[in-house]
């Protein structure tokens, strides 16, 4: 059997996801065909609706169709249902079907890091869709709090306040104000922000021990990781994230688990321990 899958976004030229699908493809001996193609927000139910038409079997989805994602499918997982956006889909019984997968990932990664939430403080920076997918698995490990901040508070407010206790949502510049230091940082905003005078973690905000993690990644240190190598040794950007979300998309269209973290010498990582 020949799969077809692709990604769909705007901008998509930068993505990953056909060299990470094609060497999960050679990883487990499957017939795989992986697109990446550049969708507007006008024509994308029209092109979801072609791709699986015509014999597709999965599509990734990345900025800015998560939303519209979640629209068009009819059948939703807990994951998707939660974050309110889907990253991928699939048909299924003459439906579609959409998941969350970016939350998974996460977990996965910080298992792999050693890194559990269970018991922690967690400080996540940002309350963009990334992170609304992010909190339902995150809390399923029992953290003993977790405060979003964001630039509008507003907005980290409304996002806390779909989850409950434990989390809470607050401002950016309240960070300061808070009583005790936290054991995981996670950033979910955008590279041309951190690392900015805007966030300046310090001892007061991140325990001796703690651990920072940048949900964004690449070859270079990300400016959020470069911010937070005084405080601490414990730093990963968000790649192992990245390919396990991934995986969990390979292994729902295919029914077989490639390894994800087998690939991370491939893209090159940022220093963490």
């Amino acid at each position: 059997m020949k799969y077809r899958f692709a990604v769909f976004g705007d901008p998509v030229a930068h993505s990953k996801s056909p060299a990470i699908h094609l060497r999960f493809a050679e990883e487990t001996g499957l017939d795989v065909c992986y697109e990446k193609v550049r969708v507007s927000e006008d024509d994308f139910a029209r092109a979801v609706t072609d791709f699986f038409a015509t014999g597709g079997h999965g599509l990734n989805i990345t900025v800015p169709h998560k939303w519209s994602a979640f629209k068009m499918a009819s059948q939703l997982s807990a994951e998707a249902l939660v974050a309110g956006a889907c990253n991928t889909l699939m048909p299924f019984d003459q439906d579609l079907y959409g998941h969350n997968t970016d939350g998974l990932g996460l977990l996965d990664d910080l298992d792999r890091l050693g890194w559990s939430p269970e018991g922690l403080r967690i400080l996540i920076l940002g309350a963009g869709g990334a992170i609304a997918g992010c909190l339902s698995p995150l809390l399923s490990r029992r953290p003993r709090e977790i405060v979003i901040a964001n630039r509008s508070k507003d907005k980290a407010v409304n996002l806390a306040s779909r989850f409950g206790h434990p989390v809470s949502g607050i401002g950016l510049d309240r960070l300061d104000d808070l009583d005790l230091p936290f054991d995981l940082v996670i950033n979910g905003i955008s590279a041309g922000l951190s690392g900015s005078a805007e966030i300046e973690l310090n001892e007061h905000i991140l325990n001796t021990n703690g651990a920072c993690y940048d949900l964004i990644y690449g070859a270079q240190e990300t400016p959020f990781l470069r911010m937070c190598r005084p405080l601490t040794a414990h730093r990963s950007d968000g790649l192992g994230m990245l390919l396990s979300q991934a995986a969990r998309a390979f292994e729902l269209w295919t029914g077989v688990s490639p390894d994800p973290f087998s690939q991370l010498s491939d893209f090159g990582r940022a220093s963490e321990n």
